[in-house]
């Protein structure tokens, strides 16, 4: 890293008269009896530049803030079409943090928060290596994925400055942002119960004064410029922005990272073969899983009430109805643990214009509605004759809004691993796994205390044990699919994913394996055993244990795997330090 060393000749007199070279050899000199130690006792007596800074200020010798940081601020604010940002100088930057410590410090943030990090790249030869500090916090991209994810716009980018704030009033802690936002920028914080992240201390710019970053770099690696926007968009098509960093054509972010230096094409973050589980966020799986149980269990229904005669399945729909409906319930309320301030979910719905998320819930709570229509209208037939048939279309279509919108809060994301054709392959899967499930369930219940279903039993028992069967075996094929990456050369994300999967998520896998296998197909395949498909009061008791644990079974092994889902998908970030 580049420091600058001071020449001045009333600090070092006897440098007079001699040239010294960057490296601190003498060429010219007048002076023939310096000698190498005398040299290097002398470059021992030079301060650092963070002591030199240090000192200065003690002395009292630098000029007021605003004067000294001038040269690091823009002469003027931006103007159309134009924005702030901040502008990193790589040679300068050697890590030393102080610009972690001066955000923290300024805006009182916990002991573990941070909104400015300092990553490492490396890389080069055994014999010319390579170690690059880089210091990065919020981008204030021109389209910031934080603000179009939002469900509640609690994200606002100022018109004039360009400048991406959180307004933390208005922010009911869903933490969507954490995953939309590629550079891993807004952080959330569980006291408060909402996120937070750097607004490049606006206040302080609106005053004519640097951000507390800017100030504290006893190298001024950072700057605050002002750039072109058309410029940023142009450049993020061609440029690279940093070794293994995010694609910058997703956001637009506007920081730009300068070096005189040309990096070794070997050069990556040092944790960029790290493999750390992510935050599995066990209340969206819950919600996740049981609403997919939910809508494919009633898309299941549907289609046995158009298969076969209404009459014999009488005494099966409102047990299917009814569990389907209470199950999706369920999963709606749990969704609300996911909230740092549940007391706000109302808000939700804000972001509909923009935000996958405010879609979803809006879906879901058509889908909730039509359900629970839907199921007292079967319970009540004998009032409104045939007025479940008409519901049972507006459930199926407001349950695949929904389930359309689930997916499309992760393809958001741009993850490899969450991307249209795997997300909606495996919610849909779910769906059917899951529904045949429920039905086979229901058609238990309705036998065991709803009789007069031992022939619709004796019809659907082989086609649903037998779907059932067939619809995990795709599913668990698959998922192992995903495992043939394992061989690529390169380390990509879907590598990654396989990598955490096999290693410190392993148990994780094997139990959602061993799950699938029991649920979808050595209990099915007993039911499928039963040649007589008879309901004799012996054997109902025993098919119904059966069928219990074949629910039980199905549904924990869908929850693991949502759990994987979330735990092995390969986040994207900017260059971070090394990991064990």
């Amino acid at each position: 890293m580049s420091t600058s060393i001071d020449t001045n000749s009333e600090r070092r007199p006897e440098a007079a008269g001699r040239d010294v070279d960057q490296y601190g050899s003498s060429y010219g000199s007048p002076r023939s009896n310096d000698g190498l130690l005398a040299l290097l006792l002398e470059e021992q007596q030079q301060l650092t530049a963070v002591e030199e800074f240090s000192q200065q200020h003690s002395n009292g010798t630098l000029p007021s803030q605003a004067k000294y940081y001038s040269k690091l601020m823009p002469a003027s604010p931006p103007g159309e079409g134009e924005q702030y940002a901040f502008e990193v100088n790589l040679d300068a930057c050697s890590g030393c943090k102080a610009c972690v410590v001066a955000c923290h410090s300024l805006n009182g943030l916990d002991e573990t928060e941070t909104w400015r990090d300092v990553g490492l790249l490396i890389g080069g030869t055994a014999t010319n290596p390579v170690m690059q500090h880089v210091t990065t916090a919020c981008h204030h991209c021109i389209e910031p994925a934080c603000m179009s994810a939002c469900p509640v716009d609690a994200y606002e980018k100022d018109a004039t400055t360009g400048i991406v704030r959180h307004l933390d009033d208005q922010c009911f802690g869903c933490q969507y942002c954490t995953l939309a936002c590629p550079y891993d920028v807004p952080k959330y914080h569980s006291g408060k119960g909402i996120v937070r992240k750097c607004d490049m201390c606006a206040d302080r710019l609106s005053a004519g004064e640097a951000p507390a970053c800017v100030q504290s770099c006893p190298h001024e690696a950072i700057s605050i410029k002002v750039v072109d926007i058309a410029q940023v968009r142009e450049n993020a098509e061609v440029d690279p922005y940093l070794p293994g960093a995010p694609e910058p054509h997703f956001t637009y972010p506007t920081t730009s990272f300068k070096t005189e230096r040309v990096f070794p094409r070997n050069v990556l973050p040092a944790d960029y073969y790290a493999i750390n589980p992510q935050h599995p966020h066990w209340p969206l799986i819950i919600m996740l899983v049981l609403t997919q149980l939910s809508v494919g269990a009633f898309a299941v229904g549907q289609i046995i009430e158009y298969v076969l005669n209404p009459d014999l399945i009488a005494a099966f729909r409102p047990f299917q109805s009814t569990l389907a409906l209470v199950l999706g319930l369920l999963a709606l309320g749990a969704s609300t643990l996911h909230l740092g301030r549940p007391q706000y979910a109302f808000r939700a719905i804000i972001g509909l214009r923009h935000s996958w998320l405010s879609r979803e819930i809006v879906g879901f709570g058509l889908f909730a509605a039509a359900a629970t229509a839907y199921a007292a209208a079967v319970w009540f037939d004998s009032a409104i004759p045939g007025l479940h048939r008409s519901l049972g279309g507006l459930v199926l279509v407001s349950g695949g809004i929904g389930l359309f919108c689930s997916a499309m809060i992760y393809v958001f994301t741009q993850r490899e691993f969450w991307s249209l054709q795997r997300t909606v392959t495996r919610f849909t899967l779910t769906s059917c796994v899951l529904g045949i499930a429920t039905a086979w369930l229901a058609l238990m219940l309705s036998t065991t205390f709803g009789g007069g279903a031992e022939e619709l039993l004796h019809q659907l028992g082989r086609p649903l044990a037998a779907s059932l069967m067939v619809s995990v075996a795709v599913k668990l094929v698959w998922e192992a699919a995903l495992f043939l990456h394992l061989f690529d050369r390169r380390n990509t994300s879907l590598k990654r994913s396989a990598l955490l999967m096999i290693g410190p998520l392993a148990s994780s896998l094997m139990a959602r394996f061993a799950c699938g296998v029991l649920g979808g197909i050595v209990m099915p395949g007993l039911l499928l055993a039963d040649a007589s498909g008879t309901a004799v009061t012996g054997f109902e008791v025993k098919q119904f244990l059966i069928v219990f644990m074949l629910f039980v079974a199905c549904l924990v092994g869908e929850m693991l795997e949502r759990y994987l889902f979330f735990a092995a998908v390969s986040a994207p970030r900017m260059p971070g330090g090394p990991r064990t």
